[in-house]
C-alpha cells in the first residue's frame, strides 16, 4: 500500500466529500424542464361542490338535500361545461368504493370525453412512527392505487401539521413518509402533488421542503388561494416550476387582511404561461356564491383566458 501524504489525503477526502454532496444535490427535486409551449388543460375539482355530495365525508354541513349529487353527476357537470378533466376528491367517494366502482367511474368519464385529472386525500404525515402514521401512509398508498385504477397520474397530498412536535421533527417525519409513498407511487406511474397547505405558509418553505425529498415522483399541487403572504402572486410564481397540478381559486387573502379579495385570474394565467406550465388547471371554487350559478361563468372565463 502506498503511503499518502497528509496533503494528498486531505485533497482526496475533499474530492470524495464534494462528490457525495453533488450526488445528493443531483437526487434532490429540481424544477421540471418542459420543452415546447405552455399547455393549460381545464379541469374542475369536486371539492367545489363539497356541501352537495350525498356520499362520503362532507367538508361542510348544511347541504340542500334537494340538490345533492354523486360523482357520476359531477362528471356530467364537467362534461356539460366543456372541461377537459375532472378532479375527484376522495372525501366524496362512497364508503363501499372498490375496483368495480372505480372502473364504472372511469368508463363514465371516458364516454363523456373527460380525463380524470387527479384525486386528492386529506392526510397528515407529521406523526412519529406508530399506528397513526402507518394509517396515514396506508391511506395515501390506497388512493395511489385508486388513481391508477381511474387512469390518473396525480394524487394531491398534504404535509400536515403537529400540535406536539417541533417543526423540525415534524418535517423529518413528513420527508420520510413522502419518500416512502413516492417510491410506491412511482412504481404505478403516479405523481404525488404536495399542496401548499397547513403550516407550509410560503413558496420558499414549500420549495425547501420539496427539495428535501429525494424522489422523481413528487411535485407541487399548487393552490393559488393558499398563500396568505404579503404578495401571494409572488409565492405562486416561485412554486410554478415545480407544479404537477394547479388548483385555481377565485379569491386570495393577503397577510393581515381582514377579508379575501377577488383573484386576478388573467395575472395567474399569465404567470402559468411564463413558467411554461403544461398540465391540468383545476378550478377549486370556495367563494360564497352558489357554485351551480358561479362555476359555469368562471369556467367560461378560464377557457377564454387559456385560449388567448
Amino acid at each position: 500500500m502506498h503511503n499518502l501524504s497528509r496533503r494528498d489525503f486531505l485533497s482526496r477526502s475533499s474530492l470524495t466529500t464534494a462528490g457525495l454532496a453533488l450526488a445528493t444535490v443531483a437526487r434532490a427535486i429540481e424544477p421540471f424542464k418542459r420543452p415546447g409551449q405552455p399547455v393549460l388543460r381545464l379541469s374542475l375539482a369536486a371539492y367545489s361542490f363539497r356541501q352537495f355530495f350525498k356520499d362520503g365525508q362532507r367538508a361542510e354541513k348544511g347541504a340542500a338535500l334537494a340538490r345533492t349529487i354523486d360523482l357520476f353527476q359531477f362528471l356530467d357537470f364537467c362534461a356539460d361545461h366543456h372541461c377537459e378533466g375532472a378532479e375527484l376528491t376522495s372525501y366524496f367517494f362512497p364508503k363501499e368504493t372498490d375496483a368495480a366502482f372505480l372502473h364504472r367511474l372511469r368508463r363514465h368519464a371516458f364516454l363523456r370525453g373527460l380525463a380524470i385529472s387527479g384525486t386528492a386525500v386529506g392526510n397528515n404525515f407529521t406523526h412519529p412512527k406508530g399506528e397513526v402514521r402507518d394509517r396515514e401512509i396506508a391511506l395515501v398508498k390506497l388512493w395511489t392505487d385508486h388513481a391508477a385504477a381511474l387512469g390518473s397520474a396525480h394524487v394531491r397530498v398534504f404535509a400536515g401539521q403537529s400540535k406536539t412536535l417541533t417543526k423540525t421533527d415534524a418535517e423529518k417525519n413528513v420527508i420520510t413518509a413522502l419518500e416512502e409513498c413516492c417510491d410506491y407511487a412511482g412504481k404505478r406511474g403516479v405523481f404525488l402533488g404536495l399542496e401548499n397547505h397547513d403550516s407550509i405558509g410560503t413558496g420558499e418553505n414549500l420549495i425547501r421542503l420539496m427539495k428535501s425529498v429525494q424522489s422523481p415522483w413528487l411535485g407541487v399541487n399548487l393552490d393559488s388561494g393558499n398563500f396568505h403572504t404579503g404578495d401571494p402572486y409572488l409565492d405562486f410564481e416561485q412554486a410554478l416550476p415545480y407544479a404537477v397540478n394547479i388548483q385555481l381559486k377565485t379569491e386570495i387573502r393577503r397577510a393581515g387582511a381582514l377579508k379575501s379579495e377577488t383573484a386576478d385570474l388573467p395575472r395567474l394565467v399569465k404567470l402559468m404561461r411564463s413558467a411554461n406550465y403544461q398540465g391540468f388547471v383545476a378550478l377549486e371554487y370556495e367563494s360564497a356564491e352558489d357554485p351551480f350559478t358561479a362555476i359555469p361563468a368562471t369556467l367560461q372565463q378560464l377557457k377564454k383566458l387559456f385560449a388567448s
